[in-house]
């Protein structure tokens, strides 16, 4: 992909995509491609680029077409496909039959105390100075912990695995050669921490998820030490950034709107709308990458089999034609059927456990700073690809009771 934003050009139907203009603000880049050309080239690459939402929901509602198993292993520093995110149905399906149940509503409803909890011990510690940088204070320690607490590994191991996910997902370096280096050898320290753990949970058990990880079965066969590393490699990698970019977008948004922040404020049975809309508007994880596995035609345009394509969920979450007013952010809209956790098969595995430490993140950083404002002066920092907001300073009063 390119590296700045660019008006997709109706003549060629080239889109530039995730530079830093586009990270921050994408919403009027994807209403023009969907308008001028839903299914659109990747500058540079040519591959196709689908926006429109009844697209998009196809095309993940069909692995069988639009694959999930590629060659990303060199890219994302792995030794073999992610599990269950990069390999497709049937066998993705029997992965998610014994994960789902650890992620179910139910469970991640148990956990609210503790993440309830969390939140405000972080919050403990910034409150009365009156400012803070968000990401660093609040939205990369708050899952974080949760993740950690699920996985069963020590807290003090948090600085070790923000530095291995960064590794992985943003290298400290523009050079593609020094990147994947970077990632290799950041995987290699993944899998290692990982074997440790998981023969350790073998000769003394916990009530964990990395306990139950090696003792689950799958047909009467439990699952292989290299199966346990595959998911554990996922895990590590969502569980410690998509909610921190979600929870970081929402409060950049919430931010810079704060009529919509006195709403929620004013009337804290909204969060949970509120949450379902900021993800539909803001869309973190804004595209997801496919194999096509035969030929097809989308949006009239011919894709050829082999072909990798780009999915932009962000797009389809600003589709007028599945969302009324879709420009307009509506913490009351009736349906909201957005799809910032995918859709289909490999719709996301920890989707409660997001919208649960979402939730919980809003209403008490609203309850404890009810007014908040992105420090004069100071403009936040997202990165491309996934939308972490990696710069978010605010100030507010400091007795918490408000800075406008």
């Amino acid at each position: 992909m390119a590296t700045r934003t660019d008006n997709p050009d109706p003549r060629t139907g080239e889109v530039r995509l995730f530079g830093p203009e586009f990270s921050a603000h994408p919403q009027p880049v994807y209403r023009r491609m969907l308008a001028q050309c839903p299914v659109a080239r990747a500058a540079l690459t040519g591959s196709p680029v689908i926006s429109r939402y009844q697209d998009v929901v196809w095309a993940l509602r069909h692995p069988e077409i639009f694959s999930s198993e590629m060659d990303l292993q060199v890219a994302l520093g792995t030794e073999r496909p992610m599990i269950p995110q990069q390999i497709d149905p049937p066998a993705q399906t029997r992965y998610r039959k014994i994960l789902d149940q650890r992620f179910s509503r139910r469970r991640m409803l148990e956990i609210e105390p503790d993440v309830r909890r969390h939140a405000n011990q972080l919050l403990d510690g910034f409150v009365a100075d009156g400012a803070c940088e968000l990401n660093r204070a609040f939205a990369i320690p708050l899952p974080c912990t949760a993740f950690l607490s699920l996985m069963g590994l020590p807290q003090a191991d948090l600085a070790l695995f923000l530095e291995l996910k960064d590794g992985i997902i943003r290298p400290a370096t523009a050079d593609p050669e020094e990147a994947a280096r970077i990632r290799t050898a950041s995987g290699k320290r993944i899998y290692g921490y990982f074997e440790d753990v998981i023969e350790d949970r073998r000769t003394s058990p916990r009530d964990d998820l990395m306990t139950y990880l090696t003792g689950a079965e799958i047909e009467g066969d439990r699952l292989s030490r290299e199966e346990i590393l595959d998911i554990c490699f996922l895990f590590l990698l969502a569980g410690l950034d998509t909610v921190t970019a979600s929870i970081g977008c929402s409060v950049a948004y919430l931010a810079a709107n704060p009529d919509k922040r006195r709403r929620i404020v004013a009337d804290p049975a909204l969060i949970p709308a509120a949450v379902e809309e900021l993800l539909r508007w803001e869309t973190p994880v804004t595209a997801v990458p496919r194999l096509a596995k035969q030929d097809v035609s989308v949006g009239g345009v011919e894709i050829g089999k082999g072909t990798l394509v780009t999915i932009l969920l962000g797009a389809a979450d600003v589709d007028d034609d599945e969302f009324p007013h879709a420009d307009l952010v509506d913490f009351e809209r009736e349906s909201n059927r957005h799809v910032a956790f995918g859709a289909g098969p490999h719709r996301c595995l920890g989707s409660h456990l997001a919208r649960l430490e979402l939730r919980v993140a809003l209403e008490e950083l609203h309850r404890r700073i009810p007014d908040y404002r992105i420090q004069p002066g100071e403009t936040p920092r997202f990165s491309p690809g996934i939308r972490e907001v990696q710069y978010l300073p605010l100030v507010w009063h400091r007795n918490g009771e408000g800075a406008s």
